[in-house]
C-alpha cells in the first residue's frame, strides 16, 4: 500500500491484536531507552476505543513501572467517575498488571472549567520535566487529533507551533464536552511521537487529510504531522 505523504511512516498489520502488540513493544522500548538515559521517563497516550488494546497490551511489558508517568494527549472536562473521562480509561485499561505502579497526571481538576486550570496544570507538566519521552496520537473521523477540532475555539493559538503554553482549553461542537489538550509544540518536541489509527474509514480520511483538494481546508492531523521533524510512524489495521 502506498501512502498519500511521506510525513508518515506506515506501519501496516492484519489485526488490532497485532498492531497493539507492536506498538506496545515499540512504545515499553523508547520508555525503557529513557529509564536507562535519565531515570524516568514520560508517556502521553490518547483516549477514545481505539487504544484499549494497545494500553492492555502496554500494561503487561516488564519494565520499571514505578519511574515511569503517563499522561493523557488531551481530556474532556468531566471527573474520572464519568464514563467519557479519558483518566478512567488509563486507570482501567494501561494501570494494571506491571503497569500498576506507574503515576499518572491528569489534566482534570475540580475547577468549573479548562480555561480555570491552566496554571496548576501548566506547573504540573512543566515538573515531568517536559519534553515527553513518547506520544501516542489517535485520529477521529473528521480529522482531529488530540483535541484539536476543526472549528475549535482556540484552534490556531493550540497548533501555534511556536507558541507558549502546554495545555490549552478547547470548545468545539463536534467535541460534546470542553477539553484541554497539550499543545502543538508540546507534542512535536516528545522524543518519539506515534498515530495510531484502525479501519479502513480512517484511513481514508487521514489519505484526503494529506491529499487535500483544491480549496479544501488543511485538517487538524495533516497540520501536526507535517509539522514534525521526521516521518510520524503510524500504525494502521483495517
Amino acid at each position: 500500500m502506498t501512502t498519500a505523504s511521506p510525513v508518515i511512516d506506515l506501519r501496516r498489520f492484519d489485526g488490532s491484536d497485532a498492531l497493539a502488540l507492536a506498538l506496545a513493544e515499540a512504545v515499553a522500548t523508547d520508555l525503557r531507552q529513557a529509564l536507562a538515559r535519565a531515570g524516568h521517563a514520560s508517556l502521553a497516550v490518547s483516549g477514545g476505543s481505539t487504544p484499549q488494546r494497545f494500553m492492555q497490551a502496554l500494561s503487561r511489558q516488564a519494565l520499571e513501572w514505578e519511574r515511569v508517568t503517563v499522561t493523557l494527549v488531551d481530556e474532556r472536562w468531566v471527573p474520572d467517575s464519568h464514563p467519557r473521562s479519558n483518566a478512567a480509561l488509563v486507570r482501567t485499561h494501561l494501570l494494571q498488571h506491571a503497569a500498576a505502579g506507574a503515576r499518572l497526571l491528569p489534566l482534570f481538576s475540580d475547577l468549573p472549567g479548562p480555561g480555570d486550570a491552566l496554571p496548576g496544570l501548566e506547573a504540573e507538566l512543566a515538573a515531568l520535566p517536559l519534553p515527553l519521552d513518547v506520544a501516542v496520537l489517535g485520529m477521529g473521523e473528521d480529522g482531529h487529533t488530540a483535541s484539536f477540532f476543526p472549528g475549535g475555539d482556540a484552534l490556531e493559538s493550540a497548533l501555534d507551533p511556536d507558541g507558549a503554553a502546554a495545555v490549552a482549553p478547547m470548545h468545539a461542537a463536534a467535541a460534546g464536552e470542553p477539553r484541554i489538550t497539550l499543545t502543538l509544540p508540546v507534542l512535536l518536541a516528545a522524543r518519539h511521537l506515534y498515530l495510531h489509527i484502525q479501519g479502513q474509514g480512517k484511513w481514508q480520511v487521514l489519505q484526503q487529510a494529506l491529499s487535500p483538494g483544491p480549496g479544501q481546508p488543511m485538517l487538524p492531523i495533516a497540520r501536526v504531522l507535517q509539522s514534525a521533524r521526521a516521518p510520524v510512524p503510524t500504525y494502521w489495521c483495517a
